[in-house]
C-alpha cells in the first residue's frame, strides 16, 4: 500500500480545496444549514431500535433517491446504499471504492416518545446527535457533491447501516464485509458518528459480551434446604471475576452488567442469569478474560454441587451452566503511517484544526480488523446527553465539520485511484 508523505498529503489537499467544483460544494454546505437540520429532525422522529430500523432505512432510501444517487437500494437487513459514480468508469465497474457510512440505529426501544424540539440551531431528541448528526451529514455530503458536479476518480458509496449500537454487534458492518461483493472492494472507510470536528477514533476498542446462565432443580427454601442454589453459584463466580487485576496498558475494563433470577424469597431458584462486558485494545486481554469467566463459573458451579453431595442434598439433580457470547467487536488500530491518517492530518492542517486521535468502539472496528484503512469521525457541530432522553445537538460550526469530511473523502478517492 503506497503511503503519503506529510508534504504530498498536504499538497494534495490544498490542490483539491482550490478546485472550483469543491468551492461550489462548500458553498452548498454554507447555504443550506436549514435543509440539513430539517433532515435531521425528520430522521430522529422515526424509531430505529435494535432490529427495528426498517422505517428509518426506508426514509433514507427515499432521500438517497431524491438526491440523485445511483444504485440506491436496501439490502435484506435494511442497510441502505447509494453511489456517486466515477467520471470515467462504467457503472458495472468492480474496482475499488471509498465508503462513507453512518449508522441508523439508536439505543432507544420502540416505545420511547420521540418528539424532536428545534430551537434555533439546537435540536433536542433521543438520538439527535448519535446518530442523527451522522446521517444528516451523510446526506449533506451527497447533496453538496452532486450539486457542485464534482467529478470523482472512483465511486463513492454512501451507506446508512443498521446494528451499530449495543447488542446490534456491528450487524450491518458484518453483513457488508462478509455477505456482499462490495465489501471486498472498499479501499478506505470513513464512518460518520455523532458531532465534532476536532478528532477521530483510530484505535478500535474491542469488546466481548456474555450471557451466563446457571440452572438447577430449585425447591422450597425449608423442605428442600441444601439443594444447590443457582444464585449462590452465580454470585460466587461474579465475585471471583471482580477480584481479577486489570492492566492499565493495554487499557482493559470489565463490567458485571446485570444479574437476575429466582421467584420469591422462600424459593430456591431454578435459574440465575448475568451479563458481563469486557473491553480492551488488546485481543489477548479479551481472550484472557473470557477464559477466566468460564473458569470462574465452572468452579463456582462445581463447588455448589460438591457441597450438595456432601450434605446428601443432591438427589434432585446438580447445577448446570451455559455461557453465550452476545457481542464480539474486534480490537484493531489504524497504523500511524496510514494514508488515511496522513490525509486527515493534512485536511486538519488546511482547515486550521488539530487532530485528536481517540479510542472508541464504532463501526470502524470491523474494517480495521480486516486491514482496511478506516476511522470514525464527527459530522460537525456539538452534542451532549448521548444515549439519554435529554440528548441534544447544536449545529454551531457544523459547516466546518462537513468541510473536513468532504475534503478527507475526496483526498482518499484521489489516493485510491492512484494505487
Amino acid at each position: 500500500m503506497a503511503l503519503l508523505s506529510h508534504s504530498s498529503a498536504f499538497s494534495r489537499v490544498t490542490a483539491l480545496a482550490a478546485r472550483r467544483p469543491v468551492h461550489q460544494a462548500f458553498a452548498w454546505l454554507h447555504g443550506n444549514p436549514g435543509k440539513i437540520m430539517d433532515w435531521q429532525r425528520d430522521l430522529v422522529s422515526i424509531p430505529a431500535p435494535l432490529n427495528g430500523e426498517q422505517a428509518r432505512a426506508e426514509w433514507l432510501r427515499r432521500q438517497f433517491a431524491a438526491a440523485g444517487l445511483s444504485a440506491v437500494e436496501a439490502d435484506s437487513i435494511s442497510n441502505v446504499y447509494g453511489t456517486l459514480p466515477a467520471r470515467d468508469l462504467p457503472p458495472e465497474s468492480t474496482g475499488p471504492v471509498i465508503l462513507l457510512s453512518a449508522h441508523l440505529d439508536t439505543v432507544f426501544p420502540r416505545e420511547t416518545p420521540l418528539k424532536p424540539r428545534l430551537e434555533g440551531d439546537r435540536l433536542s431528541a433521543p438520538g439527535a446527535c448519535d446518530n442523527g448528526a451522522g446521517v444528516a451529514g451523510l446526506l449533506a455530503i451527497a447533496h453538496a457533491l452532486l450539486h457542485a458536479q464534482v467529478e470523482l476518480p472512483l465511486p463513492l458509496v454512501l451507506l446508512g447501516n443498521v446494528g451499530e449500537e449495543g447488542e446490534g454487534n456491528l450487524r450491518g458492518m458484518r453483513h457488508l464485509y462478509t455477505q456482499t461483493a462490495l465489501g471486498g472492494r472498499v479501499a478506505a472507510h470513513i464512518v460518520l458518528d455523532g458531532a465534532g470536528a476536532d478528532g477521530a477514533v483510530t484505535q478500535a476498542v474491542g469488546s466481548r459480551r456474555f450471557q451466563v446462565s446457571v440452572n438447577g432443580p430449585g425447591g422450597h427454601s425449608f423442605t428442600d434446604a441444601g439443594t444447590p442454589n443457582p444464585i449462590a453459584a452465580m454470585a460466587s463466580a461474579l465475585a471471583a471475576m471482580a477480584e481479577i487485576a486489570l492492566p492499565g496498558e493495554p487499557r482493559t475494563t470489565m463490567n458485571l452488567g446485570t444479574i437476575r433470577g429466582g421467584t420469591s424469597v422462600n424459593s430456591i431458584p431454578e435459574s440465575a442469569q448475568a451479563t458481563v462486558d469486557f473491553r480492551s485494545t488488546s485481543a489477548e486481554q479479551l481472550l484472557r478474560l473470557e477464559t477466566a469467566l468460564h473458569r470462574a463459573v465452572e468452579d463456582a458451579v462445581e463447588k455448589c454441587n460438591a457441597q450438595a453431595r456432601e450434605a446428601g442434598s443432591a438427589s434432585k439433580g446438580p447445577l448446570v451452566f451455559s455461557m453465550t457470547r452476545i457481542g464480539d467487536r474486534p480490537a484493531a488500530g489504524l497504523a500511524g503511517d496510514s494514508p488515511l491518517l496522513e490525509a486527515l492530518r493534512a485536511v486538519d492542517r488546511h482547515l486550521g484544526l488539530r487532530t485528536d486521535l481517540r479510542l472508541g468502539s464504532t463501526d470502524a472496528n470491523l474494517p480495521l480488523s480486516l486491514g482496511i484503512p478506516a476511522l470514525s469521525m464527527g459530522a460537525g457541530g456539538e452534542g451532549g446527553g448521548a444515549h439519554t432522553l435529554a440528548e441534544w445537538y447544536s449545529a454551531k460550526d457544523r459547516e466546518l465539520g462537513l468541510r473536513r469530511v468532504l475534503l478527507l473523502t475526496l483526498a482518499m478517492l484521489e489516493w485510491a485511484a492512484g494505487q
